[in-house]
């Protein structure tokens, strides 16, 4: 598979077929993303792999969570504080495709709190992948980190398999570091669904459009 075949073929996948992904699969993607590019050499990922009973038992924990009420603690601030266009278009219209391949209408709270609860539990995938990074470093690193999650999820797709990126997962960063035993000095930049998609699933269907070229390019010559 050629790359930009990979990159065209990544989405972010929210149904997955219950079958498992062998450890050595997952050691393999993490060889691959090893060689993303980052600052000075800084290679600031550290990675949690959970799957099976662990995995089942922290995502009790967040669901717990969101429905008792617990303020959220995200340990840095993914989204703008005051929205603008286009950002704030394209957001809502990322939604609204979502919840129309569901059939799940506005007024729908009891199915749209189902739906997010969905992220809690990585849709149900095998295998969720957490993102942690030592507090110390800075912004320069977030972007280190992005180019470290694209490689895996272009790896995943050379590999028949299928990912989701999720901020919703640093939603309760406390409560997922208490459960692993990872210090306080631990950022907690996102977390991965993976596993094989299931295709015939309505939230699989969709893709999110993407702007032109020269929508977001100046040339000077």
């Amino acid at each position: 598979m050629k790359v930009s075949e990979a990159i065209r073929n990544r989405r972010s996948v929210r149904a997955f077929l219950d079958k498992p992904v062998d450890r050595k699969q997952i050691m393999q993607l993490l060889d691959t993303a090893r060689w993303a590019p980052s600052g000075s050499n800084t290679q600031p990922w550290q990675v949690a792999v959970l799957m099976g009973e662990r995995k089942n038992r922290l995502q009790q924990r967040l669901e717990a969570s969101y429905r008792k009420g617990v303020p959220n603690q995200q340990d840095y601030i993914y989204y703008p504080l005051e929205w603008m266009n286009p950002y704030q278009a394209r957001r809502r219209e990322c939604g609204l495709q979502l919840y129309s391949a569901l059939n799940i209408k506005r007024e729908d709270t009891q199915r749209r709190m189902v739906q997010w609860i969905a992220n809690y539990h990585s849709f149900d995938a095998p295998v969720v992948l957490l993102f942690f990074m030592d507090k110390v470093m800075q912004t320069g690193s977030y972007l280190d980190y992005g180019m470290f999650l694209q490689s895996l999820m272009l790896a995943a797709v050379e590999q028949g398999l299928a990912t989701c990126a999720q901020a919703a997962l640093c939603d309760y960063s406390d409560v997922i570091r208490e459960f692993l035993g990872y210090d306080a000095d631990k950022v907690l930049v996102c977390g991965m669904a993976l596993g094989y998609e299931d295709s015939a699933a309505a939230i699989n269907d969709y893709r999110t459009p993407r702007a032109q070229p020269l929508d977001f390019t100046r040339f000077f010559d």
